[in-house]
Protein backbone atom coordinates (compact mmCIF):
# COMPACT_ATOMS: atom_id res chain seq x y z
CA UNK A 1 0.00 0.00 0.00
CA UNK A 2 1.71 3.28 -0.74
CA UNK A 3 2.31 5.86 1.35
CA UNK A 4 -0.49 8.86 1.94
CA UNK A 5 2.63 11.16 1.74
CA UNK A 6 2.79 9.94 -1.80
CA UNK A 7 2.62 12.45 -4.32
CA UNK A 8 2.33 12.61 -7.97
CA UNK A 9 3.62 15.46 -10.40
CA UNK A 10 1.39 15.16 -14.06
CA UNK A 11 2.95 17.76 -16.44
CA UNK A 12 -0.14 19.78 -17.59
CA UNK A 13 -1.44 19.14 -21.27
CA UNK A 14 -1.52 22.68 -22.39
CA UNK A 15 1.86 23.52 -21.11
CA UNK A 16 3.75 25.88 -23.62
CA UNK A 17 6.77 25.56 -25.26
CA UNK A 18 7.98 28.40 -26.89
CA UNK A 19 9.26 31.53 -24.85
CA UNK A 20 6.74 34.23 -23.57
CA UNK A 21 7.19 37.49 -21.84
CA UNK A 22 4.64 37.75 -18.45
CA UNK A 23 4.65 40.35 -15.95
CA UNK A 24 8.03 41.22 -16.57
CA UNK A 25 9.30 37.96 -17.07
CA UNK A 26 10.90 36.10 -20.15
CA UNK A 27 9.41 32.23 -19.31
CA UNK A 28 11.10 29.23 -21.22
CA UNK A 29 9.96 25.39 -21.83
CA UNK A 30 7.48 24.13 -19.26
CA UNK A 31 6.66 25.38 -16.41
CA UNK A 32 3.67 24.53 -15.23
CA UNK A 33 2.70 21.23 -13.59
CA UNK A 34 -0.82 19.97 -11.60
CA UNK A 35 -0.16 18.63 -8.13
CA UNK A 36 -2.19 15.77 -6.85
CA UNK A 37 -2.52 15.68 -3.03
CA UNK A 38 -3.52 13.13 -0.75
CA UNK A 39 -6.58 14.07 -0.76
CA UNK A 40 -7.37 14.35 -4.25
CA UNK A 41 -7.46 18.05 -4.29
CA UNK A 42 -5.19 19.69 -7.49
CA UNK A 43 -2.91 22.64 -7.31
CA UNK A 44 -1.72 24.85 -10.16
CA UNK A 45 1.95 25.60 -9.11
CA UNK A 46 4.16 27.49 -11.69
CA UNK A 47 7.90 27.19 -11.05
CA UNK A 48 10.13 30.33 -12.14
CA UNK A 49 13.08 28.56 -11.96
CA UNK A 50 13.71 29.37 -15.68
CA UNK A 51 12.55 32.87 -15.96
CA UNK A 52 14.40 35.83 -17.16
CA UNK A 53 13.84 38.66 -15.58
CA UNK A 54 13.86 41.79 -18.10
CA UNK A 55 15.69 43.85 -15.35
CA UNK A 56 18.41 41.49 -15.07
CA UNK A 57 18.79 41.95 -18.32
CA UNK A 58 18.58 45.27 -18.48
CA UNK A 59 21.11 45.13 -14.94
CA UNK A 60 23.68 42.89 -17.07
CA UNK A 61 23.64 45.56 -20.23
CA UNK A 62 24.38 48.44 -18.07
CA UNK A 63 27.39 46.39 -15.92
CA UNK A 64 28.41 45.80 -19.20
CA UNK A 65 28.62 49.72 -20.43
CA UNK A 66 30.08 50.71 -16.74
CA UNK A 67 32.18 47.81 -16.97
CA UNK A 68 31.53 47.58 -13.15
CA UNK A 69 28.74 46.35 -10.81
CA UNK A 70 29.80 49.12 -8.05
CA UNK A 71 29.46 52.29 -11.16
CA UNK A 72 26.79 50.48 -12.42
CA UNK A 73 24.47 50.13 -9.18
CA UNK A 74 25.56 53.69 -7.99
CA UNK A 75 24.56 55.38 -11.45
CA UNK A 76 20.88 53.37 -11.06
CA UNK A 77 20.57 54.62 -7.01
CA UNK A 78 20.50 50.71 -5.52
CA UNK A 79 22.67 48.71 -3.70
CA UNK A 80 26.09 47.04 -4.29
CA UNK A 81 24.71 43.95 -3.42
CA UNK A 82 21.28 43.81 -4.85
CA UNK A 83 22.87 44.86 -8.37
CA UNK A 84 25.80 41.62 -7.81
CA UNK A 85 22.47 39.38 -6.80
CA UNK A 86 20.43 40.20 -9.80
CA UNK A 87 23.44 39.43 -11.78
CA UNK A 88 24.26 36.33 -9.74
CA UNK A 89 20.69 34.81 -10.94
CA UNK A 90 21.01 35.94 -14.44
CA UNK A 91 23.96 34.06 -14.62
CA UNK A 92 22.18 31.05 -13.09
CA UNK A 93 19.27 30.89 -15.31
CA UNK A 94 21.55 30.88 -18.65
CA UNK A 95 24.10 28.64 -16.96
CA UNK A 96 27.35 30.11 -17.73
CA UNK A 97 29.29 33.29 -16.15
CA UNK A 98 28.86 36.30 -18.05
CA UNK A 99 31.23 38.23 -16.57
CA UNK A 100 35.11 37.93 -15.21
CA UNK A 101 34.92 39.36 -12.19
CA UNK A 102 38.21 41.44 -10.67
CA UNK A 103 39.20 44.23 -8.50
CA UNK A 104 39.55 46.64 -11.73
CA UNK A 105 35.82 45.64 -12.32
CA UNK A 106 34.27 43.51 -14.43
CA UNK A 107 34.55 42.28 -18.67
CA UNK A 108 32.61 39.74 -20.41
CA UNK A 109 33.05 36.54 -20.52
CA UNK A 110 32.92 34.83 -24.32
CA UNK A 111 29.57 33.47 -23.67
CA UNK A 112 28.54 36.58 -21.89
CA UNK A 113 29.07 38.70 -25.31
CA UNK A 114 27.01 36.39 -26.97
CA UNK A 115 24.68 36.84 -24.37
CA UNK A 116 24.80 40.61 -23.89
CA UNK A 117 24.08 40.63 -28.06
CA UNK A 118 20.94 38.84 -28.09
CA UNK A 119 19.77 40.62 -24.68
CA UNK A 120 20.42 44.27 -26.24
CA UNK A 121 18.38 43.24 -28.87
CA UNK A 122 15.14 41.37 -26.69
CA UNK A 123 15.35 45.03 -25.09
CA UNK A 124 15.62 47.10 -28.05
CA UNK A 125 12.77 44.98 -29.29
CA UNK A 126 10.65 45.60 -26.08
CA UNK A 127 11.32 49.05 -26.21
CA UNK A 128 10.25 49.57 -30.07
CA UNK A 129 6.75 48.03 -28.42
CA UNK A 130 6.47 49.81 -26.25
CA UNK A 131 6.90 52.86 -27.96
CA UNK A 132 5.03 51.52 -30.72
CA UNK A 133 1.87 51.19 -28.37
CA UNK A 134 2.63 54.30 -27.36
CA UNK A 135 2.80 56.31 -30.19
CA UNK A 136 -0.72 55.57 -31.46
CA UNK A 137 -1.55 56.62 -34.92
CA UNK A 138 -0.03 60.19 -35.09
CA UNK A 139 3.35 59.72 -35.10
CA UNK A 140 4.38 62.24 -32.97
CA UNK A 141 6.40 60.10 -30.71
CA UNK A 142 7.72 56.58 -31.37
CA UNK A 143 10.93 54.87 -32.10
CA UNK A 144 12.68 55.17 -36.06
CA UNK A 145 15.93 53.36 -37.18
CA UNK A 146 17.46 54.58 -39.98
CA UNK A 147 20.57 52.96 -41.58
CA UNK A 148 22.97 54.22 -44.08
CA UNK A 149 26.00 52.92 -46.28
CA UNK A 150 27.31 56.65 -46.98
CA UNK A 151 28.96 59.73 -45.11
CA UNK A 152 26.73 61.91 -42.75
CA UNK A 153 29.18 64.27 -42.71
CA UNK A 154 27.51 66.86 -44.65
CA UNK A 155 24.96 66.70 -47.36
CA UNK A 156 21.23 65.72 -47.96
CA UNK A 157 21.06 62.80 -45.32
CA UNK A 158 22.37 65.39 -42.62
CA UNK A 159 20.05 68.01 -43.67
CA UNK A 160 16.90 65.78 -43.60
CA UNK A 161 18.06 63.93 -40.03
CA UNK A 162 18.31 67.52 -38.59
CA UNK A 163 15.35 68.83 -40.37
CA UNK A 164 13.37 65.79 -38.60
CA UNK A 165 14.59 65.74 -35.62
CA UNK A 166 13.55 69.35 -35.30
CA UNK A 167 10.08 68.64 -36.47
CA UNK A 168 9.49 65.73 -34.27
CA UNK A 169 11.56 66.13 -31.05
CA UNK A 170 9.49 63.75 -29.34
CA UNK A 171 10.27 60.81 -31.46
CA UNK A 172 13.53 58.78 -30.35
CA UNK A 173 15.42 58.40 -33.72
CA UNK A 174 18.24 55.71 -33.94
CA UNK A 175 21.05 55.66 -36.68
CA UNK A 176 22.96 52.55 -37.79
CA UNK A 177 26.05 52.58 -40.70
CA UNK A 178 26.13 48.70 -41.92
CA UNK A 179 27.04 47.11 -44.96
CA UNK A 180 23.93 47.14 -47.46
CA UNK A 181 24.28 43.44 -47.12
CA UNK A 182 23.45 43.40 -43.84
CA UNK A 183 21.28 46.83 -43.78
CA UNK A 184 19.09 45.04 -45.95
CA UNK A 185 18.64 42.08 -43.76
CA UNK A 186 18.07 44.28 -41.19
CA UNK A 187 15.37 45.49 -43.03
CA UNK A 188 13.74 42.31 -43.90
CA UNK A 189 13.89 41.48 -39.96
CA UNK A 190 12.37 44.59 -39.36
CA UNK A 191 15.42 45.77 -36.62
CA UNK A 192 15.83 49.27 -38.88
CA UNK A 193 12.86 50.73 -40.46
CA UNK A 194 14.60 52.67 -43.69
CA UNK A 195 17.62 52.49 -45.53
CA UNK A 196 18.95 55.26 -47.14
CA UNK A 197 21.82 54.96 -49.64
CA UNK A 198 23.77 55.25 -53.16
CA UNK A 199 22.28 53.10 -55.57
CA UNK A 200 18.89 50.96 -56.23
CA UNK A 201 18.99 47.97 -53.70
CA UNK A 202 16.44 45.44 -56.24
CA UNK A 203 14.22 43.21 -53.04
CA UNK A 204 10.59 42.20 -53.72
CA UNK A 205 9.83 42.83 -50.45
CA UNK A 206 10.59 46.58 -50.40
CA UNK A 207 9.57 49.90 -51.75
CA UNK A 208 12.14 52.74 -52.79
CA UNK A 209 12.22 56.59 -53.08
CA UNK A 210 14.10 58.42 -55.72
CA UNK A 211 15.94 61.12 -53.34
CA UNK A 212 18.89 63.52 -54.55
CA UNK A 213 22.07 62.64 -56.15
CA UNK A 214 25.59 63.94 -55.50
CA UNK A 215 28.73 64.73 -57.91
CA UNK A 216 31.56 62.08 -57.61
CA UNK A 217 34.80 63.70 -56.13
CA UNK A 218 38.59 62.67 -56.36
CA UNK A 219 40.08 63.03 -53.21
CA UNK A 220 43.80 63.52 -53.78
CA UNK A 221 47.26 64.77 -51.97
CA UNK A 222 47.88 68.55 -52.05
CA UNK A 223 50.62 68.44 -53.83
CA UNK A 224 49.46 66.46 -56.82
CA UNK A 225 49.73 67.64 -59.92
CA UNK A 226 45.84 67.15 -60.70
CA UNK A 227 45.34 69.04 -57.63
CA UNK A 228 45.95 72.55 -59.49
CA UNK A 229 43.11 71.86 -61.73
CA UNK A 230 39.57 72.87 -60.63
CA UNK A 231 38.01 70.12 -62.67
CA UNK A 232 39.56 66.59 -63.10
CA UNK A 233 38.46 64.15 -66.38
CA UNK A 234 38.03 60.55 -65.79
CA UNK A 235 40.89 60.17 -68.70
CA UNK A 236 43.14 62.06 -66.52
CA UNK A 237 43.23 58.87 -63.99
CA UNK A 238 44.65 56.63 -66.35
CA UNK A 239 48.15 56.51 -65.02
CA UNK A 240 47.16 56.93 -61.24
CA UNK A 241 46.27 54.35 -58.46
CA UNK A 242 42.82 54.67 -57.10
CA UNK A 243 42.21 53.34 -53.61
CA UNK A 244 39.47 52.46 -52.40
CA UNK A 245 37.34 50.99 -49.04
CA UNK A 246 35.89 47.25 -49.16
CA UNK A 247 32.95 48.71 -47.68
CA UNK A 248 30.36 50.66 -49.13
CA UNK A 249 29.87 52.77 -51.18
CA UNK A 250 33.07 51.62 -53.18
CA UNK A 251 30.99 49.43 -54.88
CA UNK A 252 29.01 52.05 -56.90
CA UNK A 253 32.21 54.22 -57.19
CA UNK A 254 34.06 51.52 -59.34
CA UNK A 255 31.45 50.64 -60.99
CA UNK A 256 30.94 54.35 -62.10
CA UNK A 257 34.70 54.05 -62.43
CA UNK A 258 34.69 51.59 -64.96
CA UNK A 259 31.87 52.84 -66.78
CA UNK A 260 33.57 55.80 -67.08
CA UNK A 261 36.63 53.84 -68.57
CA UNK A 262 35.58 51.17 -70.75
CA UNK A 263 38.67 49.92 -72.04
CA UNK A 264 40.68 48.15 -69.16
CA UNK A 265 44.50 49.50 -70.08
CA UNK A 266 42.60 52.98 -69.77
CA UNK A 267 41.60 52.47 -66.29
CA UNK A 268 43.57 53.18 -63.53
CA UNK A 269 44.85 50.55 -60.92
CA UNK A 270 42.41 49.84 -58.39
CA UNK A 271 43.56 49.02 -54.84
CA UNK A 272 41.38 47.69 -52.41
CA UNK A 273 41.90 48.14 -48.71
CA UNK A 274 39.51 46.13 -45.71
CA UNK A 275 39.66 49.75 -43.99
CA UNK A 276 36.82 52.41 -43.18
CA UNK A 277 36.49 55.71 -45.47
CA UNK A 278 38.21 57.57 -42.71
CA UNK A 279 41.62 55.53 -43.16
CA UNK A 280 41.48 55.78 -47.15
CA UNK A 281 41.51 59.78 -46.38
CA UNK A 282 44.56 59.10 -44.03
CA UNK A 283 45.97 57.39 -47.10
CA UNK A 284 45.40 59.46 -49.64
CA UNK A 285 47.12 62.69 -47.97
CA UNK A 286 50.08 60.15 -47.33
CA UNK A 287 50.72 59.77 -51.00
CA UNK A 288 49.69 56.30 -51.54
CA UNK A 289 47.37 57.03 -54.50
CA UNK A 290 43.79 58.56 -55.13
CA UNK A 291 40.55 57.84 -53.90
CA UNK A 292 36.96 58.86 -55.17
CA UNK A 293 34.55 60.05 -53.09
CA UNK A 294 30.69 61.24 -52.84
CA UNK A 295 29.58 65.17 -52.32
CA UNK A 296 28.89 64.27 -49.23
CA UNK A 297 32.41 63.18 -47.83
CA UNK A 298 33.41 66.55 -48.33
CA UNK A 299 32.26 67.69 -45.19
CA UNK A 300 34.85 65.69 -42.83
CA UNK A 301 37.95 67.52 -43.76
CA UNK A 302 41.43 65.81 -43.76
CA UNK A 303 44.75 67.89 -43.67
CA UNK A 304 46.48 67.41 -46.80
CA UNK A 305 43.60 67.13 -49.09
CA UNK A 306 41.85 68.34 -51.45
CA UNK A 307 38.79 67.14 -53.52
CA UNK A 308 38.33 67.95 -57.36
CA UNK A 309 34.81 67.24 -59.39
CA UNK A 310 35.01 64.63 -61.43
CA UNK A 311 33.61 65.37 -65.64
CA UNK A 312 33.25 63.62 -68.62
CA UNK A 313 31.98 65.55 -71.73
CA UNK A 314 28.54 65.46 -70.64
CA UNK A 315 30.07 67.12 -67.27
CA UNK A 316 29.56 66.20 -63.71
CA UNK A 317 29.32 62.91 -62.72
CA UNK A 318 26.85 61.59 -60.31
CA UNK A 319 25.11 59.16 -58.09
CA UNK A 320 21.58 58.90 -57.11
CA UNK A 321 20.27 58.35 -53.60
CA UNK A 322 16.96 56.07 -52.71
CA UNK A 323 15.56 55.22 -49.56
CA UNK A 324 13.94 51.64 -49.01
CA UNK A 325 11.14 50.60 -46.35
CA UNK A 326 8.98 47.51 -46.17
CA UNK A 327 5.66 47.87 -47.66
CA UNK A 328 3.99 46.30 -44.33
CA UNK A 329 5.67 48.35 -41.86
CA UNK A 330 2.97 50.59 -40.29
CA UNK A 331 5.24 52.69 -37.77
CA UNK A 332 3.97 55.90 -37.53
CA UNK A 333 7.22 57.82 -37.49
CA UNK A 334 8.07 55.91 -40.49
CA UNK A 335 5.07 57.45 -42.57
CA UNK A 336 6.04 60.63 -41.33
CA UNK A 337 9.75 60.18 -42.24
CA UNK A 338 8.34 59.34 -45.65
CA UNK A 339 6.43 62.68 -46.16
CA UNK A 340 9.41 65.06 -45.09
CA UNK A 341 11.40 63.23 -47.89
CA UNK A 342 8.57 62.97 -50.41
CA UNK A 343 7.98 66.76 -49.31
CA UNK A 344 11.97 67.32 -49.81
CA UNK A 345 12.47 65.57 -52.86
CA UNK A 346 9.30 65.37 -55.01
CA UNK A 347 9.64 62.67 -57.82
CA UNK A 348 10.07 64.47 -61.50
CA UNK A 349 7.00 63.91 -63.44
CA UNK A 350 6.98 60.94 -65.68
CA UNK A 351 7.99 62.00 -69.31
CA UNK A 352 5.42 62.55 -71.90
CA UNK A 353 4.04 58.45 -73.24
CA UNK A 354 5.02 57.08 -69.80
Amino acid sequence: MESTECRCLVASSNAWKGPRVERGFLFYGCNRTLEMTESGRRSDRRKTSNAVDLRQLRLAVIACDYGSFRRAAEALSIQHTAFSRAIGQLEYLVGTSLFERSSGGVKPTLAGRAVLRIARSILEQVDMLVDTGRSGDCGDTGHLVIGFFTSMSAGNLRATIGDFKKLLPRIELATMERSRFRLMTALRNGKIDVVVGPGRLPSKDTKSLLLWSERILVSLPQDHCLAAREIVYWTDLRNEKILLSEYDPGRELEDLLNSKLVLTDDRPRVERHDVSRGIIKSLTSMGMGLSLVMESDIGASFAGLVYRELQDGAGPSRVDFYAHWRDDNENPALKRFLNLLAERYPSPPPAPGE
